[in-house]
């Protein structure tokens, strides 16, 4: 494959990722097509050797995993984590709102979204909702998505707000509610997005229980620049790790040990919760790999941890080209340079150097350009999976990505070329 038909199929897959919902779906088609075959947590589980195996937990958490053909107790484990979630708004529980004859939605921001980049944007909600079911402790669950634009948060006109260009703050409560209609003798307003979800559902209103919605940017994806540089797109942040992660798995031969991919959701929110990277699963998960292998002393795990390696594969910030001075002067990153891996002495970023140097040689043997980053001494970054990861599980452990301009907003910018070096490297990574 070569970079654009990569970066196609990248724009592809996002327009239908449209939620960790999504994402988890989506993932489920691509590794079923591959002969994967689905575990479920609350089952035993019989594993073999050569055997292709994922776990999808709490609709919105997805692992796959590989037994090599030639495997034995105590070989190293492959492991690369990425997630599912993204910056922006979910609908709460009471959405109705009017003013006057608009229709809008109650919402809350999730994560740490560029607030501005939402404004006059075609948008559209996907999800998951709770039905009523027979048995209370197992409700119906339907997963949705609107699959067009029908929302949007309009700005004050600049006659309104003069100020607007010198930087006004959007209030989260007030600012950012997106419109969803008019008032007509179609649609009245009392519960009217209950009545909108159960319409779509084909379902009673009384039947909704509860329901998890995010809005998501409709516009799709598109390569830009003279000579198609860069993809612009919503959700490169993290979806890009995502494919990647998945075609690696996919793609993989190593004959020995264990290959393993773990794509968590609430990555933007800190990853404390069930099904985030912050949480016993992927321990458990191992634990019950080894079980079903016919390995019932935990020791033989821990013994393979010494020789075995994660990788958090997130994406990075490359520079600006307006704002060079706002990044390290001599170790910054540009788009289309290749995989990046991300450093930091303080362990935001998690590295070692000779899990650096593993990974440079892995790309020199799969051909993949790769360049790191620092961030400035005087400018923290954000947090990754890495450190939580490897704090549960510890392995060596880099933290690696593309690089991206204008992360966090609701339509991002990375190099066409990048997408190609990332899933070269991941399947590298799980060959070699």
């Amino acid at each position: 494959m070569d970079y654009r038909a990569s970066a196609l199929e990248l724009i592809k897959y996002i327009k239908s990722a449209t939620s960790p919902y999504q994402v988890v779906e989506e993932g489920i088609k691509i590794l079923e097509a591959a002969g994967f075959q689905e575990l479920k947590l609350s089952n035993p589980w019989e594993l073999k050797a050569g055997g292709l195996y994922y776990m999808p937990i709490y609709g919105t958490t997805l692992f796959a995993f590989t037994v090599g053909e030639e495997f034995k107790a105590g070989q190293s484990l492959r492991i690369a984590a990425g997630h599912t979630d993204h910056p922006g708004f979910r609908v709460k529980p009471k959405a109705e709102i009017m003013a006057g004859e608009y229709y809008k939605l109650n919402t809350e921001v999730y994560g740490g979204p560029i607030l501005s980049t939402w404004m006059d944007r075609p948008l559209s909600l996907a999800g998951r909702v709770a039905l009523r079911s027979e048995d209370p402790f197992h409700p119906v669950l339907k997963i949705i998505d609107m699959k067009k634009p029908f929302l949007t948060i309009p700005n004050l006109a600049i006659h309104i707000n003069r100020e607007v260009n010198k930087g006004v703050e959007l209030n989260r409560q007030t600012d950012t509610l997106p419109l969803l209609g008019m008032l007509n003798d179609r649609l009245n307003k009392d519960q009217f997005f209950l009545k909108f979800l159960a319409k779509e559902l084909e379902v009673e209103v009384n039947d909704i229980l509860d329901y998890d919605m995010y809005i998501y940017n409709a516009e799709e994806g598109n390569l830009l620049g003279i000579e198609e540089e860069f993809i612009s797109c919503p959700r490169l942040d993290n979806l890009t790790s995502v494919l990647a992660l998945l075609k690696g798995i996919v793609m993989g031969s190593r004959k020995e040990g264990i290959n393993l991919i773990a794509l968590y959701d609430n990555e933007e929110i800190g990853s404390r919760s069930k099904q985030g990277a912050d949480s016993s699963l992927l321990t458990i998960l191992l634990e019950k790999i080894y079980a079903g292998l016919g390995i019932l002393h935990k020791e033989r795990l821990y013994e393979a941890v010494a020789d075995s390696m994660l990788i958090s594969v997130d994406v990075a910030h490359g520079v600006h080209p307006n704002r060079p001075e706002k990044y390290d002067p001599t170790n910054y990153t540009k788009l289309g340079g290749g995989v990046v891996f991300k450093i930091d002495s303080n362990q935001k970023y998690t590295f070692d150097t000779e899990a650096v140097a593993v990974l440079q040689q892995v790309c020199e043997k799969s051909g993949v350009k790769y360049q790191k980053f620092v961030n400035r001494s005087d400018m923290p970054g954000g947090g990754t999976l890495g450190p939580i990861i490897s704090s549960w599980l510890p392995m060596k452990t880099v933290d690696l990505g593309v690089p991206l301009l204008a992360m966090h907003s609701s339509r991002e910018l990375m190099g066409t070329e990048d997408q190609l070096h990332l899933e070269n490297l991941i399947q590298g990574f799980f060959s070699l």
